[in-house]
């Protein structure tokens, strides 16, 4: 018998990732940081610094708030996720999240945050997700 392949690590942690965020964020559910998350959880976002206490003040306070993932992939230890993002900013936000995972929980974070623009205000005439 052969151990867990990439794929099975890829498809595990895509579903962590997609249990933690819903379970914080939608439920509000600081325990999740508990069970999704490890310190020294490392944060790359240019507005939060490392460590989780900055979610567990943040998340009580949002608003509103949904995360909505459009697309989502994964490789190796990492996580993306494309989502749309409403009550995180004044106004609607198109987010590219990155996360590692070590060991099931989630470590590190990068974040690519831009404010969504319809399709018809796009030079293109193509939509952000």
């Amino acid at each position: 018998m052969t151990g867990p392949t990439a794929a099975d690590q890829a498809e595990r942690n895509t579903a962590i990732v997609l249990t933690a965020m819903r379970e914080l964020f939608t439920e509000k559910d600081l325990t999740a940081l508990d069970r999704y998350w490890a310190e020294p959880y490392v944060q790359h976002s240019p507005r939060m610094p490392n460590g989780l206490d900055t979610l567990r003040a943040t998340v009580p306070d949002l608003e509103g708030f949904s995360w909505e993932p459009q697309r989502i992939a994964a490789q190796g230890d990492l996580v993306f996720t494309h989502s749309v993002v409403h009550g995180w900013a004044p106004n609607p936000v198109v987010i590219v999240d990155i996360f590692r995972l070590d060991n099931g929980r989630i470590v590190e974070h990068w974040d690519v945050i831009q404010d969504l623009t319809s399709p018809e205000a796009t030079v293109s005439g193509n939509p952000m997700v």
